[in-house]
């Protein structure tokens, strides 16, 4: 292509970019102008329209995680196998929906760790929100990574053969970052949904436009999908079962399986429970609706709409393998993860480049303003006002919370360097990692929800801290979870990389426990440990207070 050629496409695409960005931001200081007070800031007055609150919890669901990840998944299992995980989180919703979202409008929390200083006490709240902020921060890191991602495609586009390094990264990771964070801190929660309407909006768009796209450019279209794709297993159902082997082995290698039927009913339920349920993100938007009826339904929605959009990028993922099986591209990145990013750059017609990666900023911007949000409000809330400031003004509470987003963007920046760091000396896909990093501790959290709304007089306020921590080490050593440590040199100058395992003094033939059981371990053993313990009098006397009574 002749370069002035190549220019006015860059140009055409850049544009298409700039004016995405600029309509961002341009809503989240718009959202800002009334933020008169933390509620505002936090969720919105109760005044935002289901269906937008139903779109924001698919925008940050579907983060660059699934954008670029799910694809990843299709091409590297050739299966729709990932897929069947959407079923847990349907049942999940329905339980969510009718077992939190009542109290948390009936105690008209702001962070949903204050329902936990009503139930038990401070100890509890501080200890739940501690665990949230930890986490989250560690979990939406580790997506932000892949903003770094689609930068590294584009520079590699731009100049081909040039090394990539970290840094080209990271600097991907802070342009997103940055710009996220800006309209987050203007605009609290109403910037985030509204944001999140339009991002969800472009992402469906641009997904349905890639799968027209490579579906057509695979030459011999649904025949040659058919005989690449012959004697693979892409059905969505499978149960890591194998009959072959005796029970204790074939039990161990479903348990080690990640994506199974058995790991969708029981462990994705329970995961889902615990990051739709006692997450701040997630439920921060949820309370953004009028009430609890409107609340419910634009949960139990986006469950449903999980499948289909899930389905669509795993196909997406499959074409692709196809599509560079007929067409064999020298260029192809070794990470699976830059796969879809790759083709969108390098394939896709100008214009329309432009709006899909656009879309993929819009993944990932939806889940991580939602995020900074939340961090920002449990933060304010749980710890700001209770014990740094508590005599702040709603002015000064507010202006609190944007210099807490703008700390925890930094936070989010250095995590995904690290995440970038990983994937790239591992070539794992960021799926299992991203969402792993949620299983060690989140089951601790529902654990202990769970005994708050299941329960009116077990659970003590100190003793819920043994079952939380004693909760998260079940999920490290049951799981034998490994954590990096440094790297080395073997012998034969080969680098190697020294871990430590948790689960060490398991026996050999105990299985490593894949990441989808990893918060129904957590939260069974939190749960069995705290309801040993009887709610005090006092803790008792101060929910009967609390409680409102309902017309």
């Amino acid at each position: 292509m002749h370069p002035a050629q190549t220019w006015f496409h860059l140009g055409v695409d850049g544009a298409v970019i700039l004016i995405y960005f600029v309509a961002i931001v341009g809503i989240g200081l718009y959202a800002a102008r009334k933020n008169t007070s933390l509620k505002d800031f936090a969720l919105g007055g109760h005044s935002i329209p289901w269906w937008a609150v139903l779109a924001s919890i698919i925008a940050a669901e579907t983060s660059a995680v699934t954008f670029l990840g799910a694809p990843a998944e299709g091409f590297k299992t050739r299966s729709f196998a990932y897929a069947q995980l959407a079923i847990g989180t349907i049942i999940a919703r329905i339980i969510i929906a009718w077992l939190f979202i009542a109290p948390y409008y009936r105690y008209k929390v702001e962070s949903i760790y204050q329902f936990l200083t009503i139930r038990f006490g401070t100890c509890t709240k501080n200890m739940a929100s501690g665990i949230f902020l930890l986490t989250r921060v560690l979990g939406i890191g580790v997506r932000l990574y892949l903003g770094g991602v689609i930068i590294v495609v584009i520079y590699r586009y731009l100049s081909p053969g040039s090394a990539v390094t970290i840094w080209t990264y990271f600097w991907g990771i802070v342009f997103v970052t940055c710009i996220t964070t800006l309209y987050t801190a203007a605009g609290g929660i109403k910037a985030v949904v509204w944001t999140d309407l339009i991002q969800a909006c472009l992402m469906i768009g641009a997904i349905l436009f890639s799968i027209v796209a490579v579906f057509f450019d695979i030459p011999g279209g649904w025949n040659t999908v058919q005989d690449h794709l012959a004697g693979h297993n892409f059905s969505m159902f499978q149960t890591g079962w194998d009959s072959a082997k005796p029970f204790g082995e074939a039990l161990a290698g479903m348990l080690q399986t990640e994506y199974t039927i058995f790991a969708a009913i029981i462990g994705i339920t329970f995961f889902t429970m615990a990051t739709h349920g006692t997450d701040q993100d997630m439920v921060q938007r949820m309370l953004t609706a009028e009430n609890t009826a409107k609340s419910r339904l634009s949960l139990i929605l986006s469950g449903f709409a999980d499948i289909p959009i899930v389905l669509s990028f795993l196909l997406v993922g499959l074409l692709l393998w196809v599509r560079y099986q007929v067409h064999p591209d020298p260029s192809l990145p070794a990470e699976d993860n830059e796969i879809f990013a790759h083709y969108i750059v390098n394939e896709m017609p100008v214009g329309i480049r432009g709006l899909i990666i656009a879309g993929v900023f819009a993944t990932m911007m939806g889940s991580t303003s939602a995020a900074l949000n939340a961090l920002a409000t449990a933060f304010i809330k749980d710890f700001y006002q209770p014990y740094i400031r508590p005599l702040a003004t709603d002015r000064q509470a507010v202006r609190a919370a944007r210099w807490a987003t703008s700390i925890f963007g930094i936070l989010m920046i250095i995590v995904a360097t690290v995440a970038a760091y990983s994937v790239l000396h591992t070539n794992i896909t960021i799926i299992p990692l991203a969402l792993g990093i949620l299983g060690y501790s989140y089951g601790s959290l529902l654990g202990v929800f769970l005994l708050g709304v299941l329960t009116r007089t077990r659970g003590n306020d100190k003793a819920n801290i043994f079952a939380m921590i004693l909760g998260i080490l079940a999920v490290l050593i049951l799981c034998k979870i490994q954590i990096p440590l440094w790297e080395t040199v073997n012998s034969a100058g080969e680098p190697v990389t020294k871990k430590f395992q948790f689960g060490g003094l398991l026996p050999t033939w105990w299985p490593a426990i894949s990441w989808p059981y990893f918060v129904f371990i957590g939260s069974s053993v939190t749960f069995a440990l705290g309801i040993l313990f009887p709610t005090n009098q006092e803790a008792r006397e101060a929910l009967e207070r609390e409680t409102p009574t309902i017309a």
